[in-house]
């Protein structure tokens, strides 16, 4: 019975003393208050826990756009995880299973690559929810340019992208190992009409080249080949930055094993092919006993794995957590490698930066700035996580050339999990997502 239920055997009492009758309301106090403690203690699986992996049928992959599906989600399927003004006894939604055993392959996830669904991304932003999110969030103007590098037909990657009007850069970003790069024309204008001709220089391998001028959004892909190609970097780094606030209580532990599971994997498959440098970065708000636990990059594993290890999850307070700080040291405080075969930052958590406008605009400038340094930023949406929260991540996964990822009740594991404004995709074990997306942004 949950706080709040009537209790019917109750609901006739006769008539009696009025001592009669403050001891029965004692009586209903007291069953009511352990009836709500005993609920509030148990497993916030909802009846959805499983130990095994979803099938791989189960549906179908997110990469490819739904056109017969709405690109807006019902109030009551977006609404089922409030937000809330208070994180208490270490968590906001759920706690930990003690029966289950705290090992990888057992939370669940999905991914959404808004870059391949690109119609649908617009129509979404065109929503209501997507254009409160944009203002919310002072992202404004979506106008892209996809910019493909190749060398004699190769894809060449990490080449370096410029966005021009005139002599004035307006975005940079580099190229993935298929060659591709997107840059962005307005993205943080409110009142840009978006008119104006555009430019794109490619810079690789001490080739220079400069597209003729050109418009977005009209012009939708330019394709640049350069006389010489770069070679293929062999280095690829890897930053994982955790949200270690109390709310992550319901998952945290599980993700570290995932995590390091991920990290061991990646890095023997990869052990004789690539040069893999390793960062693991925590992060919680201010007044709790760090803002930023940061580790430099390291090509030792086990130091790794062991600094994940050594975490908990504490703290916070109010719902959002210090983003920003943490995105900073991250882009700003280490060594990320001058040339990359990829830099991947994996951004763990389950709620926003503060809303303060001098915080949103330090958000944008990060993501302006790891888009100019080939760091791809990928989200991994944890229970919690808000509406609006879920477009941020999205919107700067976007901006930095990354993917969507975000944790499912599939697992039965913590507090509800958002269900993301995005067509059909696949559910996958967290672990084995994490190495294929690794893979894909690594692979020649």
């Amino acid at each position: 019975m949950k706080a709040g239920q009537s209790f019917k055997g109750y609901s006739r009492l006769k008539k009696g003393t009025s001592l009669m009758i403050a001891i029965l309301l004692a009586v209903i106090l007291t069953l009511s208050g352990c009836s709500s403690s005993q609920n509030d203690a148990g497993d916030y699986s909802d009846g959805n826990s499983t130990d095994s992996a979803p099938s791989e049928g189960e549906s179908a992959a997110g990469k490819a756009e739904t056109e017969d599906q709405s690109t807006t989600s019902s109030e009551e399927d977006r609404s089922s995880v409030s937000e809330p003004t208070k994180e208490k006894g270490g968590g906001k939604r759920g706690y930990p299973n003690p029966d289950r055993e705290m090992q990888a392959g057992q939370l669940t996830a999905g991914e959404w690559d808004d870059l391949a669904a690109w119609e649908r991304f617009g129509n979404l932003l065109n929503s209501q929810e997507g254009d409160e999110s944009k203002r919310l969030w002072g992202f404004w103007n979506f106008y892209r340019l996809e910019v493909v590098v190749t060398a004699n037909g190769k894809a060449v990657s990490d080449a370096a992208v410029q966005l021009k009007a005139g002599k004035q850069t307006i975005w940079k970003a580099r190229t993935n190992t298929e060659g591709r790069a997107y840059v962005y024309s307005g993205l943080y204008e409110r009142d840009t009409a978006n008119q104006g001709r555009y430019t794109v220089q490619v810079n690789a391998a001490q080739e220079t080249k400069t597209t003729q001028e050109l418009d977005i959004p009209q012009q939708e892909t330019v394709k640049v080949d350069l006389g010489k190609g770069a070679r293929l970097s062999d280095q690829v780094d890897l930053m994982f930055v955790v949200d270690t606030t109390g709310s992550m209580e319901d998952e945290l532990n599980y993700l570290e094993a995932e995590l390091k599971d991920v990290v061991n994997r990646v890095s023997d498959e990869h052990a004789n092919q690539l040069d893999i440098r390793l960062s693991a970065n925590f992060y919680r708000d201010k007044y709790d006993d760090y803002i930023v636990k940061p580790y430099p990059f390291t090509t030792d594993v086990n130091k790794v794995t062991e600094q994940f290890s050594k975490q908990q999850a504490k703290g916070g307070g109010d719902y959002p957590e210090a983003v920003d700080q943490a995105l900073r040291d991250a882009i700003h405080k280490h060594e990320w490698s001058g040339e990359a075969r990829a830099r991947l930052l994996f951004l763990v958590l389950d709620a926003p930066p503060h809303d303060d406008p001098q915080i949103i605009d330090e958000v944008q400038q990060l993501t302006e700035e790891a888009a100019a340094q080939g760091i791809r930023i990928i989200p991994v949406a944890s229970s919690g996580v808000s509406a609006d929260t879920e477009y941020l991540l999205r919107f700067m996964s976007v901006a930095t050339g990354g993917t969507y990822l975000f944790l499912t009740d599939d697992s039965g594991i913590g507090g509800d999990h958002l269900e993301p404004a995005v067509g059909e995709y696949e559910v996958k074990l967290l672990n084995d997502l994490l190495v294929e997306v690794i893979n894909r942004y690594v692979q020649e």
